[in-house]
């Protein structure tokens, strides 16, 4: 998710940081593609004290954000305020453990966090959570108590689901009535997943227990990046600190390999549960571990002690199955609808990230004047991945996603396809230089994208390599979660209208540049084996389109859109706190071609809108919409229970569908092609693209007209 343009020091790497994890896959795993979880814990009881870097680390991230950040701006009372509301939110987003007078007293230091700050002291951060973790503490018994009690369900009472008008209680009295419509409302979602009331009951206990146990085995090292992180994201909402260990799950989400077992984990109410197994790797091999086995114990080597990891924080259980290839791991398994636990002895070996590396398919889609089908060739994308370390060393086959994409498009060259679809829909980003090398397989040399940096001077970055590797027709599929990287690719592609953009109305809208600051190699840059103490990934720059045009809040906007239920979800770049605003620089100097014109766009959205009105399932996509704007709005759910069933059968069922369907996209088994309506339409419009540039008669748009089955082969 991270953008990355190396620069003369070793030690830093620019980057363009990716779209925030809005309705991501939740997974933390393949044994160490943590996706940055809120909570890292170790120690067993009590709250985590002090760590012996902790004022060095804050004294190093206060410096670097008002000497490098793009603003400029000095740690203020203004950011001090911000920084304070963001670290509160943060430890309890939906006010339910904290008491009002809890925050009166915090807010007496409020204005002096700045002061704080520029000493190293993070004793704030310890107070909190130390009070924090006493509220906790209080709320499970009310929980015990309350789903032992007799909850009437029709009552007319409603919770809260906006968090801007949601309040702390200020009584015992408010704390138990809150936590009672919080266990109602969790008791109904539970029977509406038809879980049995005894059963939810127990779900739920255990849910609210082992989430107080593990509060209470946090570590310095998280509550350090919680606090800072809260200080970065008050200046813009990419800045951001990581700990020592998110640093290291960082870069292997950059290298797309690792050495484990090869299986994405997910936390379940207490307890560590496969999620997907990677194909290929060595616990799919060895065949016994399955989906949705549960992990309750983890061994070193064939005779280590087997640790219970029961409610264990699962970026800990991660760190305990990762490790050297070739080493043993044994796992204590529940296996799905079992009691009884086994234990699995797994060789470690390297693992290839394939699910997140780029991907082809050729498809075969409407009929060409000859009766022959259209032949595309589809490149799936999910990010824009560069191995940072073997580039640092100069390694000459260090992963990437251009010499991936490259191999791609030579093998549809050499198929005979006759057009190009490259899919960045959900893609958040990656590295900066492999968008730009990417952008060239398609553009002969020119400008790709602008930079412009705190001191107002604006750089062009150039693609420099002569030729292209695709110099036929060229879609681009976007939506609004297309970010960062993806956006500097789908805007210089419009900018040269060298191919056509289809989508959502326009990308996620994230257009700043970050740096990537290893503190330890900073702070320590005469040691040859600097210590780990995390980095900064702060906002240094600003990018823009050849066209001039900042893709920052405003995106790309696609040439035809398509209707889409993402296009209206609030997770734009313009719905983040502290974003940074829009601007312009001036045009590079470049030569657009003419695949792409006004006329032609206004042909392809009109013929597209037809068929869009006369789909059903897009008929009934305009229903959910129409459903969702009504509803988006909404700051409370009625908990009467009547209100409630028919209130998620209206839609909270749809939307569980719809995450079981991202889920099942983004995933280690991930298709590279879904033929599912919206894909469909666009590549509808696709072959009325080609048909416009081949000078050959469109099909017809009489209702009779069938939908393409489209047949495929992958790469």
């Amino acid at each position: 998710m991270e953008c990355h343009l190396p620069v003369a020091d070793s030690n830093v790497l620019t980057q363009s940081d990716g779209l925030p994890m809005v309705r991501k896959l939740s997974l933390v795993g393949l044994m160490g593609i943590v996706l940055l979880p809120t909570w890292v814990f170790a120690n067993e009881g009590g709250s985590p004290t002090p760590g012996p870097n902790d004022r060095q680390i804050t004294l190093a991230v206060k410096s670097y954000l008002e000497r490098e950040h793009f603003l400029r701006k000095p740690i203020d009372d203004e950011i001090a305020a911000r920084w304070f509301d963001t670290f509160l939110s943060a430890l309890d987003p939906l006010k339910i453990y904290f008491l009002q007078s809890d925050v009166d007293s915090f807010a007496k230091k409020k204005s002096s966090l700045d002061d704080l700050v520029r000493r190293g002291d993070v004793s704030f951060a310890y107070e909190v959570y130390d009070r924090f973790l006493e509220r906790v503490d209080e709320r499970i018994p009310i929980v015990e108590e309350l789903l032992k009690s007799k909850l009437d369900f029709n009552q007319k009472e409603s919770i809260v689901i906006d968090r801007d008008i949601a309040v702390w209680a200020k009584t015992q009295g408010e704390v138990r009535d809150k936590w009672k419509k919080r266990i109602k409302y969790d008791l109904l979602v539970q029977k509406m997943e038809k879980v049995s009331p005894e059963e939810a009951r127990k779900k739920l206990l255990r849910r609210y227990t082992s989430f107080a146990k593990r509060m209470h085995q946090m570590n310095a090292d998280e509550l350090l990046e919680t606090y800072l992180s809260s200080l970065t994201s008050s200046l813009d909402p990419h800045t951001s600190f990581m700990s020592p260990g998110t640093l290291e799950n960082f870069e292997i989400t950059m290298r797309l390999q690792l050495d484990g077992i090869g299986a994405s984990l997910k936390g379940e109410d207490g307890y560590t549960t496969v999620a997907e197994l990677v194909p290929g790797g060595a616990a799919d091999k060895d065949g016994r571990l399955k989906k949705k086995d549960r992990i309750v114990g983890v061994g070193q080597n064939r005779e280590g002690e087997m640790v219970d990891v029961v409610d264990m924080n699962l970026n800990d259980v991660v760190k305990l199955i990762r490790g050297k290839r070739g080493t043993v791991v044994r796992l204590k398994v529940v296996p799905v609808s079992q009691t009884v636990p086994k234990v699995y002895d797994i060789v470690r070996a390297k693992i290839e990230l394939q699910d997140s590396a780029a991907r082809g398919e050729i498809i075969e889609e409407g009929i060409k004047e000859d009766g022959s089908p259209w032949r595309i060739g589809i490149v799936n994308l999910p990010s824009f991945y560069m191995d940072m370390a073997a580039a640092r060393q100069g390694q000459a086959d260090y992963k990437s996603s251009t010499r991936d994409c490259r191999k791609l498009l030579e093998g549809f060259r050499e198929e005979g396809v006759d057009c190009v679809a490259l899919d960045l829909r959900n893609n958040g980003g990656g590295s900066l230089p492999e968008s730009i090398s990417l952008t060239g397989l398609f553009i002969d040399t020119g400008p790709v994208v602008q930079i412009k940096d705190a001191d107002q001077r604006v750089q062009q970055y150039d693609d420099l390599e002569p030729g292209v590797v695709w110099d036929g027709p060229l879609v681009v599929l976007v939506n609004k979660f297309s970010a960062s990287a993806s956006e500097i690719v789908a805007g210089a592609i419009q900018d040269y209208r060298r191919g056509l953009v289809i989508g959502d109305s326009a990308t996620h809208g994230k257009g700043t540049v970050q740096s990537l600051l290893d503190l330890g190699r900073q702070l320590f840059q005469r040691l040859p084996n600097a210590p780990s103490l995390g980095a900064l990934k702060i906002t240094m720059q600003q990018f823009y389109r050849p066209s001039g045009l900042s893709t920052q809040m405003k995106g790309v906007k696609s040439d035809v859109k398509l209707p889409s239920i993402t296009d209206h979800l609030p997770v734009g770049e313009s719905d983040l706190d502290n974003a940074i605003p829009f601007d312009r620089v001036d045009t590079a100097d470049f030569v657009a071609t003419n695949n792409v014109n006004e006329s032609m766009l206004e042909t392809l959205q009109q013929r597209s809108d037809v068929r869009v009105a006369d789909d059903e399932e897009f008929q009934e996509l305009a229903t959910d919409i129409a459903r969702y704007e009504e509803r988006k709005n909404e700051k409370t759910i009625s908990l009467l229970e009547s209100d409630f069933v028919k209130e998620w059968n209206e839609g909270k069922a749809a939307d569980k569908e719809e995450e079981k369907k991202q889920e099942e996209n983004a995933g280690p088994r991930r298709p590279v092609v879904t033929r599912d309506f919206y894909f469909d339409e666009a590549m509808r419009v696709t072959t009325d693209y080609l048909a416009v540039l081949s000078g050959a008669a469109m099909p017809s748009l009489a209702k009779s007209e069938s939908k393409t089955e489209g047949q495929s082969e992958s790469r």
